[in-house]
């Protein structure tokens, strides 16, 4: 009997040893609980990082002390919070994790030139810029003096969630060559502003410059990307003038030289500003090769008597010269009512929809191109922050019901296949990527 207790005896001890052998070696497996506390605490502070911060009120420092630019005097007139650079936290290297570097978010640079009864038709262009871009933009408008104060009492009334995707400087009409008032009367209203952008603003190193009469039915941020697809000569870009030379303008009656077989046009033109400061250019006045601020006036008085579209046509002469400067994009970034009222002519509008559409001609505000009007008209009243679906993607499509039995009204896929996809995209980033799809 003794021995059967003793047995059991060994039994029990040599049960509760292995029992405290196993739970000590677990436990020493496992950080202490402050420690797991503390990573928790790291992981969740590195979520809260990769967010973006919440609009801050007030404007810019630079605008209230009235900074100068060197392009004269702008009324500095940003809106939103200010860009601001958003840093993980360092680790220790006790914590055997390197710190992370600086994250800088990109911004877009675009610039207009808004004279006249422009002012309407640069905030549609700006407002369409802002609802299909994603990417932050920084606006450079140029305008007269009376529209200044317009111009900053419209965007000052955007809502906060709108002003705090994009800043914005206003700047005067400058020229830093020539006779001023020659400039602006060269062919529409200080549309020769642009051949001046890259010596005014000095301290950007890209931008996007459009018409007034330009709406933006995809991202700002596809024909940005173009940027990196320059070689290391081409310094801008732009779109041809025509798809079929034997009706193109150029191709047909212009009495100076033109870039390639159509010309180009100069209604969107991306351009790398600091490429183009630092370029010396051919030229047919003299042997030696000039910068682009010298080029400019010397051009001018050579051809004046036989350009027709102002600077537009100066651009052809000069990328004439220097074909290897130029970049050429397809026509659904600058489509125009040419590329549909003769029959459909751009095929990449065909297959991907148009990107940028150019009103040129004046057809937003008439009855020639209803499809065109139909665009401009929902853009301009579609109000901030309402469903885009709704309010903007449906209205546009039941009334191109209307414009079908017109030249450009019977191809309708063609201006919305890119606000359908443009929409569809910030969808999945915005709430499938966010939260994830339904399971």
């Amino acid at each position: 009997m003794r021995i059967h207790c003793k047995l059991l005896a060994l039994v029990v001890c040599f049960g509760v040893f292995l029992l405290l052998y196993f739970l000590g070696g677990n436990a020493a497996d496992d950080p202490p609980l402050k420690e797991v506390v503390l990573e928790q605490e790291e992981e969740q502070q590195e979520v809260r990082n990769s967010l973006p911060a919440p609009p801050e009120p007030g404007h810019d420092a630079a605008a209230k002390s009235g900074r100068k630019s060197s392009g004269g005097v702008p009324q500095e007139l940003p809106r939103g919070r200010k860009e601001k650079t958003f840093d993980r936290p360092a680790r220790s290297k006790q914590q055997g994790r390197p710190a992370a570097k600086r994250r800088v978010q990109e911004v877009m640079h675009l610039a207009v030139v808004a004279c006249g009864s422009r002012l309407d038709e640069t905030l549609t262009m700006i407002k369409s810029a802002l609802l299909f871009s994603f990417k932050k933009i920084r606006f450079h408008i140029f305008a007269e003096d009376p529209l200044t104060s317009q111009f900053a009492e419209k965007l000052n009334q955007w809502p906060r969630t709108v002003s705090a995707k994009f800043q914005y400087t206003i700047y005067p009409i400058t020229f830093s060559v020539g006779d001023a008032e020659e400039w602006k009367k060269l062919f529409k209203p200080c549309a020769a502003q642009r051949l001046f952008l890259p010596v005014i603003l000095k301290d950007v190193d890209s931008l996007l410059y459009v018409d007034t009469d330009v709406l933006f039915l995809g991202p700002m941020d596809d024909i940005w990307n173009f940027l990196r697809s320059f070689n290391s000569s081409q310094l801008a870009a732009m779109a041809p003038e025509h798809e079929v030379p034997k009706i193109g303008w150029y191709s047909r009656f212009a009495r100076h030289p033109f870039y390639g077989v159509t010309g180009v046009n100069s209604g969107v033109m991306l351009m790398n500003l600091t490429r183009i400061r630092s370029t010396l250019f051919k030229n047919n006045m003299i042997s030696s090769r000039l910068s682009w601020e010298d080029l400019l006036h010397p051009l001018y008085q050579k051809y004046k008597n036989h350009i027709t579209w102002g600077d537009q046509d100066l651009l052809n002469i000069i990328f004439h010269d220097n074909p290897e400067c130029l970049f050429i994009f397809p026509c659904q970034w600058n489509y125009r009512s040419d590329h549909c009222m003769y029959g459909s002519n751009c095929k990449g509008a065909e297959e991907q929809g148009v990107s940028i559409l150019h009103g040129s001609r004046g057809v937003y505000h008439d009855d020639k191109q209803p499809a065109f009007k139909v665009v401009y008209d929902a853009i301009r009243d579609f109000p901030f922050e309402h469903n885009m679906f709704q309010s903007l993607f449906y209205p546009i499509q039941t009334k191109f019901l209307d414009t079908v039995n017109t030249l450009c009204g019977r191809i309708p896929q063609v201006f919305l296949k890119q606000i359908e996809k443009t929409m569809r995209k910030a969808f999945e980033d915005r709430v499938v990527h966010h939260i994830g799809p339904h399971k």
